[in-house]
Parts: structure tokens; C-alpha cells; sequence
């Protein structure tokens, strides 16, 4: 991918990582985001969420004012970042002081003292954005008794677990040919208005479109998934019955919560790989979703700045592709 630069800020300025802390810190500065708190959770083995997030977290601290900490799946013994590591993502505790959750997950299982933080934060109904694999955050195959096994994608007693119950819907199967026919968005023309579509156009990702057949009633789709016929953004769509109809890619709910007169706002993005966020309209999308999720709507521009920060050379999506050997700290700018 070629290199996308923006205004580099001095790291003394921007951000915490004492002693070589396994989780990187970005100092809000100035904007409508000051005070609030947003924790990114990065562990995927396939769509570089490991790359992702830190990037979204500069963003969203440098342009528009939020404290970001970002975690990762960690190797236990040397303390590099490894997304195969189901079982360990070292700073979970920092949910507790969390305003906002952005989740980029894959079959996770996580100590029960870990993932408590995470269904605290659910349970609070506090605001979560789930991305691409995060239908399918959690998988409990290692402890069964667990209780918080029903979160996990492959759950009985909670239907589809965190994903189907939360985001609005688990893994079902790819829709667009995965690897040859990449996904633009389109705005879904019944929530043209919706506050995260403002100033948001041309989004394409080299991903393929995730199938999502059955959202729940309080779901509002703001973004179907194109599938076109080629990995370009200027590929044309497929032909045929893929895009008739078109899957939804990016969604929000309102969830009503049993005794609160205030609902639960998640927001879930099928789209959001690495190498789909160098697309300008996918980084707004995802901005503009954190200012949401945070009842912040109001202060969303017209045309955010998501600008990025720093070198940002993202890898190709794809399992065991992942950079070895590197630690948070270097995420540092």
C-alpha cells in the first residue's frame, strides 16, 4: 500500500507508554472530544486490527481531542504484539475509566477477571462500535462453565452472543468473493441525514462484504455494501443477484435497557480492515460513530478531520501476515 502521510506530532506532546507498558496512550489535545475517554481493543488475526486502531486512536486524539488507549493481544513471554493470542490483552482494567468501547475482535476468550471489565462496560450501557470481525468478538471453547460463555459467537443460551445480542448480528458467511471483489459503501437513502454520514462520500475497502440478513428492528442501516467485481475503487459491481439486495455494512441501534429511560448506543462496521481505512470516507465513518456513540452528535462538522497522523503503511489483510516481533511502544509518533 503507498504511504499516507499527515501532520506528525511529537510523541512527548501526544502520548503515554511508560515502561514499556504492552498498550499505548494518546493524550487528547484540544476539541469537542476534550474529557472523554475512548478505549480501542485490537486482536483479529486476519484484518490487522493491530495496525487499525492505533492509527483511528491518533486521529481521534489529535484532531479531535479524545484520550485514546489502545490495547492489543499480546504474546505472553515477550511482550510483542500478537494478534493470534486469544487469551491475553494485557490493560483491559483501563475499561473501568472508559466513556466509549471500539472493538476489533476475533473468537476471543479472555479471563474471567478480564472480560469482566468488558461486560461492565455493556452492562453500564455504555456506547460500543464493533468492527469487521468484532460480529464474532468472543468464542468459548477453552471453559465452557464460564459465565460469560454467552458471549461467545457459538452461544445457546444467548442467541449468536455478543455479536447477534449487542452489535445486531454474529458471522454468517462472506457475501462478496473474498480477496477479488472489494465493497463500496452506499448510503442507504432513508438515513441520508443520520449525523455519522455528515460529509461522509466515497468509501470503498479492499474487503469483501460480510453478509448481515437478519438486524434486529432497532437497527438503522446507514451504509449498504456494494460488491463490485474487482479489488480497484473503481471496479464496477458485480453483475448478477449480490447486489440485489445489498448487505448492510454499517449500522447503529438504540438498545432500550430494563429499568433506564436512557438506551444503549453500538454501532457496527463490516468494513474497517487495516487497509480499508485508508480510505478517507471509512475513517469519517468511524469518527463520526465514536461522536455518536458518545451523544456528541451535535458536534460532529461538516467535514471532520481524519487526516492521519503520522506514517501509516498498512498490510494486506490475511492470517499469519501480521508484522512479528513489534511491541506497542512502537506505535509511539
Amino acid at each position: 500500500m503507498s504511504k499516507s502521510r499527515g501532520p506528525i506530532t511529537p510523541a512527548s506532546a501526544l502520548t503515554g507508554n511508560a515502561n514499556e507498558d504492552p498498550w499505548v496512550v494518546y493524550q487528547g489535545r484540544d476539541g469537542p472530544g476534550k474529557g472523554k475517554h475512548i478505549v480501542l481493543v485490537a486482536g483479529d488475526e486476519e484484518y490487522r486490527s493491530e495496525e487499525a486502531l492505533p492509527m483511528l486512536g491518533k486521529v481521534l486524539a489529535t484532531h479531535h481531542g479524545f484520550r485514546c488507549t489502545v490495547l492489543f493481544s499480546t504474546d505472553r513471554e515477550d511482550g510483542t504484539i500478537d494478534p493470534s493470542e486469544q487469551t491475553h490483552i494485557p490493560g483491559l482494567k483501563a475499561i473501568a475509566d472508559a466513556d466509549m468501547l471500539v472493538l476489533f475482535l476475533r473468537f476471543r476468550e479472555l479471563p474471567d477477571d478480564d472480560m469482566k471489565h468488558i461486560v461492565d462496560h455493556l452492562e453500564a450501557g455504555k456506547p460500543i462500535l464493533g468492527i469487521r470481525t468484532s460480529t464474532h468478538a468472543f468464542d468459548y471453547r477453552r471453559d465452557e462453565e464460564s459465565p460469560y460463555a454467552k458471549y461467545g459467537q457459538q452461544s445457546a443460551a444467548w442467541p449468536g452472543g455478543f455479536g447477534k445480542q449487542i452489535l445486531g448480528e454474529t458471522w454468517v458467511a462472506h457475501h462478496g468473493d473474498h480477496g477479488s471483489q472489494a465493497t463500496r459503501g452506499v448510503v442507504n437513502d432513508e438515513a441520508a441525514d443520520h449525523a455519522i454520514l455528515r460529509g461522509v462520500k466515497d468509501v470503498f475497502g479492499p474487503t469483501d462484504v460480510y453478509a448481515a440478513r437478519a438486524l434486529p428492528d432497532d437497527a438503522t442501516v446507514l451504509l449498504w455494501g456494494q460488491v463490485l467485481s474487482g479489488m480497484e475503487p473503481d471496479s464496477p459491481p458485480v453483475a448478477g443477484g449480490k447486489n440485489d439486495p445489498m448487505m448492510p455494512i454499517v449500522w447503529t441501534r438504540e438498545i432500550a435497557r430494563e429499568g433506564s429511560e436512557a438506551s444503549m448506543r453500538t454501532i457496527c462496521s463490516t468494513i474497517g480492515a487495516s487497509v480499508d481505512l485508508t480510505s478517507e470516507g471509512v475513517r469519517r465513518t468511524l469518527v463520526n460513530a465514536c461522536y455518536w456513540g458518545l451523544e456528541l452528535e451535535d458536534e460532529i462538522p461538516t467535514k471532520s478531520n481524519v487526516d492521519i497522523v503520522g506514517r501509516y503503511e498498512p498490510t494486506f489483510f490475511g492470517f499469519g501476515t501480521f508484522t512479528k516481533g513489534v511491541k506497542a511502544s512502537e506505535h509511539v509518533i
